[in-house]
């Protein structure tokens, strides 16, 4: 019995739309996750990148659950003195929908020299309109296509 590596080769990458309206955010970052590190493709390997590309839109719209609204704080210092910054995640939101997700999304990576190329695979958009519509609707126009409708 012969034991398969992956190669660089191998890894095939796809693309993949969420609409993030009305999703809770924990759990749309665990999938969000998930396609970025590529542990649904069947030849994973921990120590390459064989995640995907996401593009997530309408990131204003997101929710949490409970009273995080008003309790998930996030922090981080300046490096001056009395650069301590706390923001509630809806300051956040109002000021940066994204950074939201993005944030969220890089916490459920593992802490490794590939966790800032998978996250340059996110995309993320506060409302509906992104720019990669071509690598969408290749997919549903072949589904359209003159070709498979049936002749009467």
């Amino acid at each position: 019995m012969k034991t398969y590596s992956t190669k660089k080769t191998d890894i095939r990458r796809k693309w993949h739309l969420i609409d993030a309206k009305g999703l809770i955010l924990g759990r749309m970052a665990s999938n969000i996750a998930q396609l970025l590190i590529g542990k649904n493709k069947v030849y994973y390997c921990s120590n390459l990148d064989c995640g995907d590309w996401v593009i997530v839109i309408n990131a204003a719209d997101i929710q949490v659950t409970g009273r995080k609204e008003s309790q998930k704080k996030y922090r981080w210092h300046t490096g001056y003195p009395g650069g301590f910054r706390e923001l509630t995640f809806k300051q956040m939101m109002d000021k940066d929908p994204a950074k939201v997700i993005q944030l969220a999304v890089s916490g459920m990576l593992p802490k490794n020299k590939l966790r800032a190329k998978r996250l340059a695979r996110l995309r993320i958009y506060a409302g509906e309109e992104h720019g990669y519509e071509d690598k969408f609707k290749k997919k549903s126009e072949s589904k359209n296509s003159p070709k498979s409708k049936v002749k009467n």
